[in-house]
């Protein structure tokens, strides 16, 4: 069995490196929400496997070195000889929080088609993990919402990270619409304190979780930066603070939280239905030490930390 399985964007982050004179140049990293994801879990000792696709040109020869250096599956992805790898240009702050500026108007991870998802790896799979930047355009669009039928089939464990990226939508309407729409899918949704805002319309933390829970999601994770994570599921509600580190780059930092916390329920495999908030706070401790390290250095793939540091 492959323990998990992420199907969407794989890119370039060029992140910026500044220079004597004060300029930047920029390094090229391996990024992508579920790519990053699959990274973490992977690190410290999961099964993974990736869906999704990548220009012929170097960028996309380079990622697919990066997947295999992890040990992830990369049977699923495919190159695209039309479209070029999907970039993206990492700016940073004072802080150390980054915003994107995308070049996938006619990036490859878009043109991955319905006929070309490796129905085996999924039905393979204990769990099946997507994010919203596969759903924002088709064929894209179609070719998710046939890997999560076969997931759905085949008795996946579904999860779910909205990663929100304003650029990438037509509006927010139409994001916020298209979220809401899958959100209902997930067992475990993965959301930060601004993408539950959005998608619920509410303020209070509580309440808004609660909504995110009528809707079916089974366990709902919100992260909040330095503000730790809150969780709930049906039965049980829970908090977990961060840690305090001084943050070079936040870059994949969710991601590698989502990572090592899917990571961390593999391993103990408790049922969904009888968690405990005990057995969720553990989890949850884990991947909030995985991640805060990983803002310490540059980079999502690169930064993230050894087994040592985080179990």
């Amino acid at each position: 069995m492959i323990d998990i399985t992420t199907l969407g964007e794989i890119l370039i982050d060029f992140t910026p490196v500044k220079t004597n004179n004060g300029k930047h140049t920029y390094e090229q990293n391996a990024g992508g929400a579920p790519a990053n994801l699959l990274a973490a879990a992977a690190h410290y000792g999961g099964t993974c496997a990736f869906l999704g696709k990548v220009g012929t040109d170097a960028f996309g020869k380079f990622l697919e070195k990066t997947l295999k250096d992890c040990k992830i599956d990369t049977r699923g992805l495919r190159f695209d000889p039309v479209h070029n790898t999907t970039l993206a240009f990492v700016s940073l702050d004072e802080s150390g929080d980054r915003s994107f500026s995308f070049y996938r108007n006619f990036g490859a991870d878009v043109f991955l088609e319905p006929n070309e998802i490796a129905e085996d790896v999924i039905r393979s799979s204990r769990i099946f993990h997507f994010g919203s930047l596969s759903l924002t355009a088709d064929p894209v669009r179609s070719a998710t919402d046939k890997a999560l039928k076969i997931a759905k089939e085949s008795g996946c464990l579904i999860t779910m990270d909205p990663n929100y990226r304003p650029l990438l939508w037509k509006d927010e309407k139409t994001a916020v619409k298209t979220i809401r729409a899958y959100l209902p899918m997930a067992d475990i949704a993965k959301l930060s304190m601004e993408e539950l805002i959005l998608v619920t319309g509410k303020s209070d933390v509580q309440a808004a979780m609660e909504e995110v829970l009528g809707w079916g999601v089974r366990l709902v994770l919100v992260t909040d930066g330095p503000n730790g994570v809150t969780f709930a599921t049906p039965r049980a509600h829970g908090f977990v603070p961060s840690m305090k580190v001084e943050v070079v780059d936040t870059t994949g930092a969710g991601d590698i939280f989502f990572g090592t916390f899917l990571y961390a329920i593999t391993r103990d495999a408790p049922d969904l239905q009888v968690i405990t908030a005990e057995q969720i706070s553990k989890a949850v401790a884990i991947a909030v030490r995985a991640s805060g390290l990983s803002t310490t250095k540059k980079g999502a793939i690169a930064s993230i930390p050894s087994y040592e540091e985080v179990f």
